[in-house]
């Protein structure tokens, strides 16, 4: 999609602080983070949300989890961290390419929001 944010990210045409990236995914520090690890990860492969995944391409969300245990292992919160996929405006969503964001570092209550 040549107007998102996320593909461009993803395909490398704007810089983003990566801390993460393989053939199928992309991680990297949110810029406006809500807690001491926020990591947004997304698939290079452009999906609106997750209403717009079909079950021949839904690996990449496993994967996704895995990347997510990895990083949150790597950053020493492993204890405790949260996983959030917002699907739609009225979840939350702003940005039209599918991520999950990755919470971290100190106590997280709930409910969310």
């Amino acid at each position: 999609m040549d107007d998102c944010i996320f593909c461009k990210i993803a395909s490398g045409q704007f810089e983003s602080d990566i801390v993460y990236e393989d053939d199928d995914i992309v991680a990297f520090n949110d810029i406006n983070p809500e807690a001491p690890t926020h990591i947004l990860i997304i698939p290079k492969i452009h999906f609106e949300s997750l209403n717009d995944v079909s079950e021949a391409e839904s690996t990449v969300l496993g994967k996704i989890n895995l990347v997510a245990k990895n990083l949150a292992m790597d950053r020493g919160i492993e204890s405790g961290y949260r996983l959030v996929l917002n699907v739609g405006k009225e979840a939350g969503q702003t940005v039209a390419h599918i991520h999950y964001h990755l919470l971290g570092g100190r106590r997280l209550t709930w409910p969310p929001g």
